[in-house]
């Protein structure tokens, strides 16, 4: 009896059905025994936001502030498609591109059929809220090493926060969201920074609140000392310029985002 091959699905054909008539410009679907989201490009994005964040980059002589452009619309596809083929050829773990048109593509979903994969940001919040504060030190630690990885080859993301790193079902971190492409704009070393401080900033409210900053301070130090001179410098000037940030409340008095920026300040000094 002869066996069959089972045919591979037509991805290219099914993102072109799907851009066309699905409500929602990112959504999941399942083709075959595989789920896979098809992202459409979405409206083209203004300037506005991309000037004020200039300004304050310049008032703060901090570049790793300097605004990255996201335009939007076909633009970003593009430039996602390319960097999740870019950095899947460096051997980080990012969705599989399946198909891609101008206006959109499709990628493997990073965990089970059916199951959500949860970021790591969130991974962290629920060991927080269960006390479990050797695994905020553990699951914190897995995502300053997924940016060592990413560091030491030559690349970096796009926006480092921990709600961008994905934890899949065999526990290893993944990567997403790039619409666009910090080192086209910025010298490498400064990219290497505005993912640390990206970093920084999603996560040390965590340390802060299971009582491991002391800890987790210690960490960071030993990470930093492996990064390049020129992305020390960088580093070290930005923490100095962002001195300011001593001042603010360690509580919850000027709001949440506060205590992040300032968590964030004690984690790096």
């Amino acid at each position: 009896m002869e066996s069959t091959t089972p045919t591979a699905p037509d991805y290219a054909t099914f993102l072109q059905q799907q851009l066309a008539i699905q409500p929602h410009n990112v959504m999941a679907h399942v083709l075959g025994n595989e789920q896979i989201w098809i992202k459409r490009a979405g409206a083209p994005h203004g300037t506005g936001r991309y000037r004020a964040m200039a300004v304050l980059a310049a008032l703060l002589r901090l570049d790793a502030l300097r605004p990255v452009p996201n335009p939007g619309g076909p633009t970003a596809i593009a430039t996602e498609v390319q960097r999740l083929r870019d950095l899947a050829a460096r051997g980080i773990r990012v969705p599989v591109v399946l198909a891609a048109l101008p206006n959109g593509f499709a990628m493997r979903h990073l965990g089970n059929v059916g199951e959500e994969t949860h970021s790591l940001g969130n991974e962290i919040d629920h060991a927080v809220q269960a006390g479990d504060t050797a695994t905020v030190l553990a699951l914190w630690q897995q995502g300053l090493d997924t940016l060592t990885q990413v560091h030491h080859q030559g690349t970096c993301l796009s926006q480092a926060f921990a709600r961008n790193l994905v934890r899949c079902p065999d526990g290893e971190v993944a990567c997403i969201d790039f619409e666009d492409d910090p080192a086209a704009v910025l010298p490498l070393a400064v990219c290497h920074v505005r993912d640390a401080l990206c970093y920084a900033h999603s996560t040390a409210i965590y340390l802060h609140t299971s009582g491991r900053l002391t800890e987790g301070r210690e960490r960071w130090a030993a990470w930093a000392a492996q990064g390049s001179l020129e992305m020390r410098e960088v580093l070290a000037t930005s923490v100095r310029r962002m001195g300011w940030m001593r001042h603010l409340p360690a509580n919850r008095k000027l709001g949440r985002d506060l205590q992040r920026v300032r968590a964030a300040y004690d984690l790096l000094t």
